[in-house]
């Protein structure tokens, strides 16, 4: 037997055609819409997106056959991987090839940076077919350079003038689309024959609003997560003798937690947004943590799932504030940094900070707040993703058991296990709704730049119906815009979606939490993605998007 270059699954997937809306099957027209404005700080939005701002909502129709100029593209993955950004590439490569088979689509590579260093590939068709249908950014690779500064949008045209480039398509999440705004703006303001559009992309699926559904890759990363999470709680059951906490990817917001839990039902399920609205401290999670164990320890129930949001600590009011002065006060402190032991370290922090943060910071195990004052980012700031939340939960929750059972109150045993769950979603091969979602979303992108359009997010609306009935079109990107602070100054800013409380998901979830916190038959166990067979089982969005449309 020879060695395989492919799996069965991979080569079968490649030649998967994505379903698209009906609009995009053929020849499409642009019809435009209301004039728009930013979600806040208007004035402030308008001044600073004078070309852009107030741009029509724009929609697609069945429209008659058109030509079309070669035109020739540039496309960029930036910030983290998320599932079905080949197919973006893809869809925007068969659009634009569709409408003038002269046309040419480059990839810049390594994200923005290879825009900067004129660093890019042109992407041909054995390259486009080799990557339909395939998880991760290796097509031409991803990067977290911010387009910021007026000398990178000036080497970014000049190789768009080198290589007759008309457009560059961005596709990222929050602040990767806000960054493409601002060089719409700038080329636009500079009289640059370059348009700039945005696609919605972020496994965290907190780049959504009235007209942005969901981001791209949200739907594959939370079904993977609920497979791994359900495998777990099926040996849960069965072992019955291990608590599994279970972090997850979303620093920002709890909506990947939320729906992993809206999948697979766990006993606890810890949602960052509640936890700030009800001003929750650290050790209330863990007696919220702790009372569920020792209900369940009475029905002789010493197993259980818990779900934790990455980003949990950040949320908590009080950890907020500890963090804020650790950052203001560590950032540039050479004093500290000069230190050689964790204890010297320690010590100098509690003789500095606040007499509130200095209790809390008293009361972490060593190991959390070690985290909390070496690992920093290039700003000085604390990194809040590499702080192993389960692990300080498990020991804080375990101390808190040791005294109950001194005195009496809790006889049951408690062994518990971590896990962390982040990169085994970001790169998945793409759901069937990803896969449709992301390539519809390519060909979207393909039309705007033919009509002429810039400082747009391709937009692809109606989720929950099948494909035939999804609608297509352009979304300026400043109507998703406010002013937020950031490292000391007011920016412009997409304003991140964090799970709403009010929200139809989250309502569900709280309406049913306590039944499955100690029912011992409510587990679900989804199993692993389904690429072939019934649509019911295969083509089926987010339980968050169908909860939003009242499904």
């Amino acid at each position: 037997m020879k060695p395989m270059t492919k799996s069965p699954l991979q080569i079968a997937r490649a030649s998967y055609q994505p379903k698209v809306p009906v609009a995009l099957k053929g020849n499409v027209s642009i019809k435009l819409g209301e004039t728009t404005q930013s979600v806040d700080d208007q004035e402030d939005i308008k001044k600073l997106f004078p070309n852009t701002y107030g741009m029509p909502l724009i929609s697609f129709e069945e429209g008659e056959k058109k030509d079309f100029p070669a035109v020739n593209v540039g496309v960029i993955l930036s910030g983290g991987q998320a599932p079905g950004g080949h197919n973006v590439i893809c869809g925007i490569y068969d659009g634009l090839k569709r409408m003038n088979p002269a046309s040419k689509l480059y990839g810049f590579l390594e994200g923005p940076i290879g825009l900067v260093e004129h660093d890019y590939i042109e992407l041909t068709e054995d390259i486009i077919d080799d990557h339909r249908n395939t998880g991760g950014f290796d097509i031409i690779g991803s990067g977290r350079t911010k387009l910021e500064e007026e000398w990178q949008f000036e080497k970014g045209r000049e190789i768009c003038e080198k290589l007759n480039i008309k457009a560059i398509v961005i596709i990222g999440g929050d602040d990767s689309n806000t960054n493409a705004c601002v060089l719409a703006e700038y080329y636009l303001q500079h009289n640059a024959d370059i348009q700039v559009i945005g696609c919605p992309k972020t496994i965290d699926g907190d780049l959504k609003n009235e007209v942005i559904e969901t981001s791209f890759g949200f739907d594959t990363a939370c079904k993977v997560y609920s497979e791994l999470i359900g495998n777990i709680q099926r040996d849960a059951s069965s072992a019955k003798k291990y608590w599994h906490f279970i972090r997850l990817m979303g620093r920002s917001a709890s909506h990947i937690t939320l729906e992993c839990a809206l999948q697979s039902q766990p006993n606890i399920a810890l949602i960052s947004e509640e936890v700030e609205a009800k001003n929750m401290t650290l050790n209330d999670i863990v007696e919220y943590i702790v009372n569920i164990i020792v209900t369940r320890a009475n029905s002789g129930l010493n197993y259980g799932t818990l779900l934790i949001p990455e980003g949990l600590i950040e949320f908590i009011p009080a950890m907020k504030k500890l963090i804020a002065e650790l950052n203001d006060m560590l950032a540039h402190n050479d004093d500290f940094n000069a230190m050689h032991s964790d204890e010297e370290r320690r010590e100098y922090v509690k003789s500095v900070l606040t007499e509130e943060s200095t209790a809390i910071f008293r009361s972490l195990p060593k190991g959390i707040a070690r985290q909390l004052t070496l690992d920093r980012d290039p700003h000085g700031n604390v990194q809040v993703s590499h702080i192993e939340t389960e692990k300080l939960l498990i020991e804080m929750v375990a101390k808190r058991l040791a005294q109950l059972k001194a005195e009496g109150t809790y006889t049951g045993k408690f062994s518990a296990i971590n896990h962390f769950f982040g990169y085994e979603g970001r790169c998945a091969i793409p759901s069937n709704f990803d896969a449709d979602y992301t390539y519809s979303l390519g060909i979207v992108a393909s039309i705007l730049i033919a009509e002429g359009k810039t400082g747009y997010m391709a937009s692809v609306r109606n989720l929950t119906s099948p494909a035939d009935e999804w609608v297509a079109g352009g979304v300026p990107i400043t109507m998703m815009m406010n002013m937020e602070r950031r490292h000391g100054a007011m920016k412009p800013v997409i304003q991140k979606a964090l799970v709403r409380l009010d929200g139809e998901p989250f309502k569900f979830f709280a309406k049913y939490r306590d039944k499955w916190s100690d029912d011992t038959s409510d587990f679900i166990y989804p199993g692993p993605i389904q690429y072939f067979g019934p649509s019911e089982v295969c083509d089926l969005p987010t339980r968050t998007l169908l909860l939003e449309s009242g499904k």
